[in-house]
């Protein structure tokens, strides 16, 4: 795999997830579709900049969804993924030397990084729900493909998440953010 998955062909990064292989896992998965759901998104705002959009003030609501999503910082959570589970797996060999207080940070280092992408895509979701009204009709089935997108990658995250065994109130507090992203599906199905 190359040092970064920006750069990456989508057909070399899809056969890589398939291999026998520590990375990509799922947590670099769930970010690479989340930074596709952000760009489907950023197209129809995109869109949603006609003199009509200008002038009802819409366009200008498209642009500050456009800057908000920024598709390649949730590329990068795939380099982020890849790298804590590799130091992760590290301590998990025998005769590894890591101390006990860099094993913990090790440990919170593989928890944050899924816990940030679970808080990233909904962010992300209720910005594009309080832009869809605004939406060019035309292509608001773009930004409703983001949502989907997006919320598929949160769920796929707090996988990860969980897989880092974290306390009970974080757990907890991840789940209602995946109820209301899960709501807002429900509500634009």
């Amino acid at each position: 795999m190359a040092s970064s998955f920006k750069s990456v062909p989508i057909d070399q990064f899809v056969a890589s997830l398939a291999a026998k292989q520590p990375t990509p896992g799922g947590g670099a998965a769930a970010a690479i579709g989340a930074s596709i759901g952000s760009a489907a998104a950023s197209m129809a705002a995109a869109y949603t900049r006609r003199k009509k959009d200008r002038d009802s003030g819409a366009a200008a609501k498209a642009e500050e969804l456009i800057a908000s999503l920024d598709a390649a910082a949730l590329l990068a959570a795939a380099d982020d993924d890849a790298e804590a589970y590799g130091e992760l797996q590290r301590t998990w060999k025998e005769g590894d030397a890591t101390s006990a207080e860099e094993k913990a940070a090790i440990e919170a280092r593989a928890l944050e990084v899924p816990t940030t992408l679970v808080e990233s895509c909904h962010a992300r979701i209720v910005a594009i729900r309080k832009f869809l009204p605004r939406c060019n009709p035309n292509i608001a089935s773009d930004a409703k493909v983001g949502v989907h997108l997006l919320a598929g990658s949160a769920r796929a995250a707090y996988q990860t998440v969980l897989v880092n065994s974290p306390p009970e109130e974080e757990k907890l507090r991840l789940s209602k953010l995946l109820q209301e992203i899960r709501q807002f599906e429900d509500e634009i199905l």
